[in-house]
């Protein structure tokens, strides 16, 4: 059998690759304008004072504990290909946030505990909707790495965010996740979770935490300014969904195609879009 070149790609998918290339290596405007909210994206936690940074972190590490742990027994397995239900969720996390916005910085952990629950919950809805079985731990763990998608960290050695390297750079925790997992049954994520020990699942979470934070740090300070009040702690919560949903549909959309076709050539195919996007850009 000769081996599957880009050629052989359907010109449906090709778009499909081209608009989640559009997608998750851009900032969306969504994101810029919650940017413009707040302080700018590459100064992130390192403007805001030290007890709050410290505060975000521990935050963090819990919102995305609980979001694994939560939303596995209510999704079901039936709908597999159906849309999923992303107005559902904007609306669940945009009460929360004017929730949090009216009590200010005090309301600011339950909101982002909360909406990170309902945006785990929504990534594995997408998750689904693209044939994906979220019983599957591997699946899980795909959700999760939807959190380190569009951030950096100030662990990286490199500062290449593109979504390859991001996948790349989480792959041996990924692996190490799933294999203990396998080895020690589903109880173990729990035990594990609940004991915040550095076993290989608190090791991904601490990896997808140090990325997320950018992004949540954004959405701190906009939620800090005293005027935001609660419809616009609403809006803002609404943005960052939408921006995670988008993020997740481009993730789980190139994951079906690697299924359809194989990892190695829709990611040649991606990174040849990729560099041809650029060349164009630079370009003009």
């Amino acid at each position: 059998m000769s081996k599957l070149s880009t050629q052989d790609i359907d010109p449906a998918d090709i778009i499909l690759i081209k608009k989640s290339q559009k997608d998750l290596d851009e900032i969306s405007f969504l994101m810029r304008a919650l940017n413009t909210i707040g302080t700018p994206i590459d100064q992130g936690m390192e403007l805001l004072p030290q007890k709050y940074q410290s505060k975000i972190s521990i935050t963090i590490q819990k919102a995305l504990q609980l979001a694994v742990k939560a939303n596995l027994k209510t999704l079901k397995t039936d709908k597999q290909r159906s849309p999923s239900s992303n107005l559902t969720y904007q609306l669940v996390t945009g009460f929360s946030g004017a929730t949090g916005g009216f009590f200010g910085v005090a309301g600011f952990t339950t909101d982002l505990l909360i909406s990170t629950k309902f945006m785990m919950r929504s990534i594995m809805d997408i998750a689904r909707s693209q044939g994906e079985d979220i019983h599957d731990v591997e699946t899980q763990l795909a959700c999760l790495q939807v959190f380190a998608l569009g951030g950096t960290s100030k662990d990286d050695d490199a500062l290449d965010t593109s979504y390859y390297a991001t996948r790349a750079a989480l792959h041996t925790s990924m692996n190490q996740a799933s294999a203990y997992v396998a080895e020690n049954g589903t109880k173990k994520i729990i035990e594990t979770l609940a004991t915040q020990t550095t076993g290989p699942i608190s090791k991904l979470i601490s990896q997808v935490a140090a990325r997320f934070s950018v992004q949540v740090s954004e959405k701190f300070a906009a939620q800090a300014i005293p005027v935001i009040g609660a419809a616009a702690g609403a809006s803002i919560n609404v943005l960052f969904i939408k921006h995670f949903q988008k993020m997740a549909t481009a993730h789980f959309t190139l994951r079906r195609l690697e299924r359809k076709y194989s990892r190695a050539l829709i990611q040649n195919t991606y990174n040849e879009i990729e560099v041809e996007a650029t060349t164009v850009s630079g370009k003009e």
